[in-house]
């Protein structure tokens, strides 16, 4: 996995398209390369933290589906992995049986 971004800032989080609340992001988006030195589409992972003081009940939503606005108005499909705001998603790559890839 190779490093592509990392971006912090102010964004949004949101559950099943509600927006829970304003938060503080860090954010660092890795992804999958080929020996030949492309990415591999699909293949990828993004770890993080968002501050989630301001998000109540957070603790519930630990390990669901999250969507993360950033402040330039890109989403990230994202997991909160733990109450403290740590996130992460990663992708699987090609030929693993979804329709995304």
């Amino acid at each position: 996995m190779k490093l592509v971004e990392e971006c912090s800032g102010t964004g949004e989080l949101l559950f099943a398209s509600e927006v829970l609340g304003a938060v503080r992001y860090s954010i660092s988006r890795f992804q999958g390369m080929a020996p030949s030195g492309m990415p591999v589409p699909g293949l990828h992972k993004i770890e993080g933290s968002i501050d989630v003081e301001a998000i109540p009940d957070a603790a519930s939503l630990v390990g669901s589906g999250l969507t993360l606005r950033l402040d330039d108005g890109r989403t990230l499909a994202i997991t909160l992995a733990d109450e403290r705001g740590r996130v992460l998603a990663e992708g699987h790559g090609p030929g693993h049986g979804c329709s995304c890839c």
